[in-house]
């Protein structure tokens, strides 16, 4: 358990000490989920551009031709 009470054994008469380990202590069990994969959003932004140059190629191709 967390010890409460400043080095000198005084209280915290805001309770901001008390208030910031709660909150760290409920953030303890988030940070020990995986982080999710970001291949998904990768993966369709790197499609999306090779299909963008593809049609410029063929944009190109077809104006030089």
């Amino acid at each position: 358990m967390a010890n409460t009470q400043g080095p000198q054994g005084t209280n915290d008469p805001a309770g901001s000490t008390q208030m910031f380990r709660a909150f760290v202590d409920e953030g303890t069990p988030q940070a020990s989920r995986p982080a999710p994969a970001p291949a998904g959003p990768r993966l369709g932004l790197i499609l999306g551009v090779v299909a963008a140059v593809a049609i410029v190629a063929a944009v190109a191709w077809l104006a030089l031709k």
